[in-house]
């Protein structure tokens, strides 16, 4: 009997979709694509070539005006800086372990397998930088030093990150997991 399950949560530049399928529980965290951004991000690399090649063809040597011109357009490339990634899923196969994917806009898709004898334990984590502060999803992995960013090209907020957590948690058996679940993350539970 195949037995499927679909939820989805929309957040800001991020949707949360799970679906679970014949005992593989697929969470997926999708960026949506900014098109002022990338409008913005190719022009500041044009902006930049065109410098770079008025440079080349200039019969003059560098001057303040022509440094200056290069280094704002590369500063404009790098604040615009284009991240083409359109999706991340975690999917979790309770016999075998976890595989962590990053799908890119190009088509080029990442996948790491992390076998379910390696977790020791997956947590929540909060990242404090001078700047900003968000929270992560990391797995505790037996035998490294360090741990290992469920979510590695995004930041998506907490409450997408809880129900991953929580399904890590079960596939893990990890003992601290509070007893009053909204969300029942395994497969068989309607």
């Amino acid at each position: 009997m195949d037995q499927e399950q679909k939820r989805e949560v929309p957040c800001g530049i991020y949707t949360y979709k799970r679906h679970c399928s014949m005992g593989v529980d697929v969470h997926e965290i999708f960026v949506k694509k900014s098109r002022l951004r990338v409008v913005l991000w190719y022009i500041g690399i044009v902006f930049l070539l065109v410098n770079m090649s008025q440079l080349l063809l200039a019969k003059e040597g560098l001057s303040i005006g022509s440094v200056w011109n290069i280094t704002f357009a590369i500063l404009v490339a790098k604040c615009l800086q284009y991240k083409p990634v359109k999706k991340e899923s975690v999917v979790i196969m309770p016999a075998f372990g976890v595989q962590l994917e990053i799908h890119f806009w190009s088509g080029r898709v990442d996948r790491r397998f992390v076998p379910i004898g390696k977790i020791l334990k997956p947590l929540i984590n909060e990242c404090v930088t001078p700047v900003t502060c968000y929270w992560s999803l990391a797995l505790l992995l037996r035998d490294e030093e360090e741990l290992l960013l469920v979510f590695q090209k995004s930041r998506p907020p907490v409450k997408m990150l809880v129900p991953v957590w929580k399904a890590l948690c079960t596939l893990t058996n990890s003992e601290h997991l509070s007893p009053s679940r909204v969300d029942k993350p395994n497969c068989s539970e309607k």
